[in-house]
């Protein structure tokens, strides 16, 4: 993508928060978008075939940005062990469970669509996504000798978004932030990567 098509995207990812923040995932529309944003329709589509696949896109955003932090953290000579990193990441997770967050909200909206089948490979793409990048943070842990070579990435990255999902479904019901707290929640990552 050039500077101007990422610019326009970002805008469109921008604009769609803030809708989604005011209007909810179900009343916000693509006509909005194209309102809002100024941009026309074919600009929209140039991107994305509708809004499900746009909301798809927002929560892979989240975890790409989540990622490009958890590389930096993992990366910086500040960082040995696996603290540092894995307070980033309960950090984001807790944000991003809580009832109110955009990409909770934009969760909890495409689960409620899964009979539709191209929603349904909407979100078994978003969370092949989140399983692999969470495999991949493992696996920079393990390079890094913090977490044991024997430690099966791919049951434990599975185990943690699970949990994640979990606690995006037990905030959405219970319309408040996790009780859990960051210390908490490195504790129990720490225990399922030992």
């Amino acid at each position: 993508m050039s500077t101007s098509a990422n610019a326009s995207f970002q805008i469109i990812m921008d604009v769609t928060e803030e809708l989604i923040q005011e209007k909810g995932c179900r009343q916000t529309t693509l006509q909005d978008i194209i309102t809002r944003t100024g941009l026309s329709k074919g600009a929209i589509y140039h991107y994305v075939t509708g809004k499900d696949e746009l909301f798809g896109l927002l929560l892979k955003s989240r975890v790409m940005r989540i990622n490009a932090s958890f590389t930096e953290v993992a990366n910086s000579p500040q960082s040995s062990g696996l603290a540092n990193p894995l307070q980033l990441i309960a950090e984001n997770m807790l944000r991003s469970t809580s009832h109110s967050n955009v990409t909770n909200q934009i969760f909890i909206y495409l689960l409620s669509q899964m009979d539709n089948a191209k929603v349904a490979k909407i979100v078994q793409e978003v969370f092949a996504f989140t399983l692999q990048t969470s495999m991949s943070w493992i696996e920079v842990g393990q390079a890094h000798g913090f977490i044991p070579q024997q430690v099966d990435g791919a049951k434990v990255a599975e185990r943690l978004v699970t949990f994640l999902y979990g606690m995006r479904v037990q905030n959405t019901i219970n319309q408040e932030m996790s009780r859990m707290t960051v210390e908490e929640l490195v504790a129990f990552m720490t225990r399922s990567l030992s």
